[in-house]
């Protein structure tokens, strides 16, 4: 999509269609891949296919391997062995940038929001929308604005471009997160606990902007503890025990309680 202020903002067509996933056979394959720290493994050859408009539950107790696995996928962290591929291409990413260029965002846990900024300014943050005035290049506040508010009209959101992000709840919060991957056309969405501290209500949103994200074929790996809202969005659960995959199969043939099981070691494997 193009992001420069005198360019023009086709969102359905680029948003929607670009997204479902034709001529790609997954959106991002792991076949292998283990990290070790020094003399910790945090992973052991783990695999994982994840298809257009997927939503994957990504769970395990602390320690499992989660952020590893997510630092990894994002290109923070490179696997010390395994191979990654998107489509039929081996990847190997030297940084986020190059996640990001393969169609990849991820939200913090933090969402690294500027509070003191508005909500447009924040979805923008990096990638400013600049217009030519004589020989000077100024920041397009009115296009970012415009932009933003068909982003979050297309999210389902009441996020108003102009409010500043301090005022905002935590849903709003996670929509103007959300709506910044949406600038890079992104294939897949790393979310990391994005429910967590929430109330019932924003919880609600949140899961909503999930489904958005799913229903334009974009893929979703959903880091949470929260064991109802895994079951409510997911498509496949994917559990970590000790670095290591014990369970990957759909939402519909697991049960909360066989998962809890998997993730204190009480169920073996899956």
């Amino acid at each position: 999509m193009p992001i420069d202020g005198t360019a023009g903002f086709g969102l359905t067509t680029e948003l929607g269609a670009n997204n479902r996933g034709v001529g790609w056979m997954s959106v991002l394959r792991l076949t292998g891949v283990s990290k070790n720290f020094g003399a910790i493994q945090a992973l052991k050859n783990v695999s994982l296919t994840i298809e257009p408009g997927q939503v994957i539950g990504l769970m395990g107790d602390n320690g499992a391997g989660k952020s590893t696995l997510v630092k990894i996928i994002a290109g923070n962290f490179r696997p010390s062995h395994g191979q990654m591929q998107i489509g039929d291409h081996e990847v190997s990413f030297h940084g986020p940038l190059d996640a990001r260029k393969n169609g990849i965002e991820i939200v913090y846990q933090d969402l690294a929001l500027c509070d003191n900024l508005t909500a447009a300014v924040n979805v923008f943050l990096g990638r400013e929308l600049t217009r030519q005035i004589g020989p000077l290049r100024i920041v397009d506040y009115a296009a970012m604005n415009r932009q933003a508010a068909a982003l979050f009209k297309e999210l389902k959101s009441e996020t108003r471009p102009r409010d500043l992000v301090r005022s905002m709840s935590g849903g709003q919060r996670q929509a103007v997160a959300i709506a910044r991957t949406r600038l890079s056309n992104a294939r897949l969405v790393l979310m990391d606990e994005p429910t967590a501290a929430i109330s019932v209500r924003q919880v609600a949103e949140v899961l909503n902007l999930i489904r958005m994200l799913q229903d334009q074929g974009v893929a979703v790996v959903l880091i949470s503890h929260r064991m109802p809202d895994v079951f409510s969005v997911a498509d496949r659960v994917v559990v970590l025990r000790r670095g290591s995959v014990v369970a990957d199969k759909p939402i519909s043939q697991t049960s909360p309680e066989e998962v809890t099981g998997l993730i204190t070691g009480a169920i073996e494997h899956a």
